[in-house]
């Protein structure tokens, strides 16, 4: 069978929500809603051991699937070094996450309405000198409290894991996380180093997503293929 390609900078839950990929994503959130036995999962983090693993698409599919099913569902773009989302979703990038941290308004001031029902984004912002020192904030734990009262799932796109330590930063606070894995380029200790710093941050694995690699459409396993058209 031929190898079939996304786009990457496709949000194909949204564009084509019948597909046969769409439907592995909204598996994906049935998978994560029954992670746990209560069921009640409310925030994550997406992270990847290394850059080019594909875990910013999976991050706004995922959560568009969240937002088709009716729950109040935001982005936050936490890669405030190589920010992705305002780029799937089309937006403008000028304040967001960065600002909002040093800035004194209201959180509410900074997340944009997406054209995707029930789905808002908190953007990275202009990119500071010093990211992980705002997201251990005091500013920013009390903000993403606020937000957790807003909305009903949070999905944060973070920096790689072993490069930066922001992603350990925001698990901290979420508790959960899910884990993208290139398939066609990793490396086993790489895995597992990042692995444990997860875990070392008192955060759950909720489970690995295997991506870059042909889409069965035979099973459910959840493996995706993300490349140049």
């Amino acid at each position: 069978m031929a190898k079939k390609k996304y786009n990457l900078n496709s949000i194909e839950t949204y564009e084509h929500p019948r597909s046969v990929l769409s439907e592995k994503f909204r598996g994906i959130r049935t998978n994560i809603t029954f992670s746990t036995a209560e069921g009640n999962i409310d925030s994550l983090v997406v992270a990847s051991e290394r850059p080019d693993a594909g875990k910013s698409t999976i991050t706004s599919n995922v959560a568009i699937t969240y937002a088709q099913s009716g729950m109040k569902t935001l982005i936050i773009d936490g890669d405030m070094r190589k920010p992705t989302q305002h780029y799937l979703f089309q937006e403008q990038n000028l304040r967001g996450l960065s600002t909002a941290i040093v800035e004194d308004e209201s959180v509410e001031n900074y997340i944009i309405s997406t054209r995707v029902n029930n789905l808002d984004l908190l953007t990275a912002g202009p990119i500071p000198p010093n990211p992980s020192e705002l997201i251990a904030s005091e500013r920013f734990e009390k903000i993403f409290e606020e937000l957790k009262y807003q909305y009903e799932m949070i999905i944060i796109d973070t920096p790689p894991i072993l490069t930066v330590t922001d992603a350990q930063l925001f698990t901290k606070l979420t508790k959960n996380a899910v884990l993208v894995i290139d398939a066609s380029q990793n490396n086993r200790n790489e895995v597992i180093r990042a692995k444990n710093l997860i875990e070392k941050s008192g955060a759950k694995i909720l489970g690995v997503i295997l991506n870059k690699t042909i889409l069965d459409k035979s099973t459910s396993s959840y493996y995706y293929y993300y490349g140049e058209e």
